[in-house]
């Protein structure tokens, strides 16, 4: 399904809601299919290696059925899952890739959020009291670069949201390529992929919830048996992880399918792939 990377077209893009309507539409029409890939995926995730490569080939299957059925060419999961797993180990090596860019984003912050603590810290032990003036340039520092970070962080994701599905859809796309890929789609609309992201986020808050509350209540059960028998303790952790992970089961197939339909707004829009989506009801 590789297109003309070199022809810009002035079709304009999907609006915000069409978009999420769409990701909407796929998850509900394809639950049941979608869902087992996504506890499929996750179950993965206890295997070191192979297991991480497996459940980051499996995700993009998600995405690359989705895509099929944007482009009217649905296609049979297992005819998807073959074309993937050929390319598992591609996706391991995108998912290095992308971890690393993450921690060279972080690195700096910490670095800041570190020094100030300390200066805070060291000054106090010391018992001196502080420059005001030095109290409020720090301050002032901390209440402007943390919300920097956050936008910029978003930004970056809206720049790699679809980073996964060159790989899983194009040819000749490997781990490296998908990453410039995904930024080369995605430049000029990284705003717009950022409001996409906070409606999604939004979405997914009532979906949340209930496993958030169940962790909770779990989590008290389990403090309370600590106290009479330590041996418990190594529950707390591991409940924790099982709860996310089925939280995230069901949330990440609307993911998902989101990237989806951004990804074939973006190559629509560049490459004139046509309007299908516009003019169907998913």
């Amino acid at each position: 399904m590789s297109g003309n990377h070199g022809s810009p077209s002035p079709i304009q893009p999907l609006s915000l809601g069409n978009v999420v309507s769409a990701g909407i539409r796929l998850y509900r029409f394809h639950l049941k299919s979608y869902l087992k890939l996504g506890f499929n995926a996750y179950l993965w995730v206890f295997v070191p290696i192979y297991g991480w490569a497996k459940c980051g080939a499996t995700l993009a299957l998600i995405s690359r059925l989705a895509f099929g059925e944007l482009v009217d060419q649905p296609e049979p999961i297992e005819g998807g899952r073959r074309i993937v797993n050929s390319r598992m180990w591609q996706f391991f090596v995108m998912g290095l890739l992308m971890f690393g860019i993450g921690v060279g984003l972080i690195i700096p912050f910490s670095i800041f959020i570190g020094i100030v603590t300390v200066f805070f810290a060291g000054s106090t032990s010391a018992g001196r009291s502080l420059n005001p003036g030095i109290i409020l340039v720090v301050s002032l520092l901390t209440l402007i670069l943390v919300p920097v970070f956050f936008v910029a962080m978003l930004w970056v994701q809206a720049r790699f949201f679809v980073v996964e599905l060159p790989l899983a859809i194009e040819d000749n796309v490997d781990g490296i390529s998908t990453i410039g890929r995904s930024w080369e789609l995605t430049k000029g609309h990284a705003w717009r992929i950022v409001a996409i992201l906070f409606v999604g986020y939004l979405i997914t808050i009532p979906i949340q919830i209930p496993f958030t509350i169940l962790s909770t209540i779990i989590q008290a059960i389990i403090t309370s048996s600590t106290q009479e028998n330590p041996d418990y303790a190594f529950l707390s952790p591991l409940v924790s992880l099982i709860i996310g992970l089925i939280s995230g089961a069901f949330i990440v197939p609307f993911w998902q399918s989101i990237k989806a339909v951004v990804y074939y707004d973006l190559r629509s829009r560049r490459e004139g792939m046509g309007l299908k989506l516009r003019d169907r009801d998913l």
